[in-house]
């Protein structure tokens, strides 16, 4: 559930736990990227003051507005120059494909604390602990998916570019279009987009939560 559901429902303190869950998934986040490109040679996010974990450097107060309100939301993107990395070919692939990865990273930690604290912990699952770590695992899963996604601008747009030549068109028609094509699922196609989201959810839960 998002901090305005949690609020709605008058459980102010799920909705303090429920912003705090997203507010570290997306510095993670976006802390990823930045790490990978300065491994990588490149320290234009370094500059920007963006290889910290401080959540003042990643979270877009916009982004977080509309993801409480509206159910989706952005932090704020990681510059960095393609022609100062290591890898010129998989170079921007491997930063951007860092921010889901710190996730899936972020959905095994918090899913094995969590999973700890449900055997050995002898707590009640409306617990604030337990439902701090359960939205923890959610929301990583949930921005993992939604990054892989091969629309630009999201992450997982950038595996386009190491297609074969015969995809150019494929993938200059994604890079003109990308963010159309993104507004649209997120207005029209969300429903189904949340479908398949929550399936690949409760098959992660089903492995963490004990039956």
């Amino acid at each position: 559930m998002l901090p305005l559901s949690y609020l709605l429902a008058g459980q102010p303190l799920e909705a303090l736990a429920s912003l705090l869950a997203i507010i570290i998934a997306i510095t993670v986040h976006e802390f990823s990227h930045a790490f990978v490109s300065l491994l990588q040679g490149d320290s234009t996010a370094e500059i920007e003051g963006r290889v910290t974990l401080n959540p003042l450097s990643h979270v877009d107060p916009w982004g977080l507005l509309a993801l409480i309100f509206l159910g989706f939301g952005w932090g704020k993107p990681v510059p960095f120059n393609p022609y100062n990395l290591k890898f010129k070919r998989w170079g921007p692939a491997l930063v951007s494909l860092a921010g889901p990865f710190s996730n899936l990273i972020g959905v095994v930690v918090f899913g094995i604390a969590l999973r700890l604290v449900l055997q050995f912990g002898h707590l009640p699952m409306d617990n604030l602990l337990i439902t701090f770590l359960f939205l923890l695992v959610v929301f990583n899963i949930i921005l993992m998916l939604f990054n892989l996604l091969p629309i630009p601008p999201l992450d997982g747009s950038k595996l386009l570019n190491l297609l074969p030549r015969q995809f150019e068109g494929v993938i200059q028609f994604f890079n003109k279009y990308g963010f159309v094509i993104l507004i649209a699922i997120i207005l029209f196609g969300q429903q189904y987009l949340g479908a398949i989201f929550g399936y690949v959810e409760r098959g992660i839960l089903g492995l963490i939560i004990p039956a």
